[in-house]
């Protein structure tokens, strides 16, 4: 693990650099906004079959962060690689075609469409078929098919027919990440995927996110404040600190480091009971 400026153990580093190359990496990512430094030469490689979960406090930088790599901020310094290309400039439908898929900001949802047409329409962008008018597209079995099955894994197939303006807050959730899931991304972005979403709701994010995990050619990258969601999906867990990078390491190591235990968990230093609750709890 990381913390800081010293490296306290590099046996996660190393073993994710014999995994082989990253699928998205950030060197020296940086911006400013006049004399604020909101994400400030953050490096990091993220690799297939990999969850990275981002914690921090408020204003830490997280969505900053993802902001710059699906490209709705433009970096003051740094580069972005997608699979080794420089990806740093493109803006977001080029970084999405090249596989970074961003919920709940990638796309925005068509209040006045039917459920299953926002998901069509996304499964049509990713196959890159436009709307012919002398075409019946609607009839594209491929298509349909695709778009049937993005609603069944989020649990919204007997609410295709509905006009999405009239979808409840987690239901609009579950819609996002099921056009996420049609435009079949290489690289998952998550930013608090489960924020809003009922007791009963949060199931089935989390297993869908579990499902992607499972695909090992896939990379997931996940905002998210809830210690129990980070602790049963992460792989590994970075924390940033007013733009910095301030951990990077084993979920287990980084949430008990005395560091993040008292910047993020509030606890005072030498509190081992307080510790092994945080760690554990």
């Amino acid at each position: 693990m990381t913390v800081g400026a010293a490296s306290i153990d590099t046996t996660a580093a190393l073993s994710r650099a014999v995994a082989g190359p990253p699928a998205l990496e950030t060197r020296d990512l940086t911006i400013r906004f006049g004399g604020h430094v909101a994400v400030n030469a953050v490096s990091c490689a993220f690799h297939p079959g990999e969850l990275t979960c981002i914690v921090g406090p408020n204003g830490a930088g997280k969505t900053t962060y993802f902001n710059l790599i699906s490209g709705q901020l433009p970096p003051s310094a740094g580069q972005i690689l997608l699979g080794g290309e420089d990806v740093t400039r493109l803006p977001v439908p080029h970084k999405a075609l090249r596989g970074i898929g961003r919920a709940f900001q990638l796309t925005s949802l068509f209040p006045n469409l039917s459920v299953f047409e926002n998901v069509r329409l996304a499964v049509q962008s990713r196959r890159r078929i436009g709307l012919d008018l002398w075409s019946v597209w609607s009839a594209n079995r491929a298509v349909r098919e695709q778009a049937e099955d993005c609603l069944e894994r989020v649990a919204l197939a007997d609410k295709r027919h509905l006009p999405v303006a009239s979808l409840p807050h987690g239901d609009q959730r579950k819609l996002e990440v099921g056009i996420l899931l049609a435009l079949q991304p290489r690289i998952f972005m998550f930013d608090e995927p489960t924020a809003g979403m009922s007791v009963d709701e949060v199931p089935v994010i989390l297993g869908l996110i579990q499902e992607i995990k499972r695909d090992k050619s896939k990379t997931v990258l996940l905002v998210e404040h809830k210690m129990d969601v980070v602790r049963s999906l992460a792989d590994r867990i970075i924390v940033l600190h007013n733009g910095n990078l301030m951990a990077d390491g084993d979920p287990a190591e980084v949430i008990a480091s005395p560091i993040v235990q008292q910047a993020y968990l509030g606890i005072a230093a030498g509190d081992e009971s307080a510790q092994q609750e945080g760690s554990h709890g």
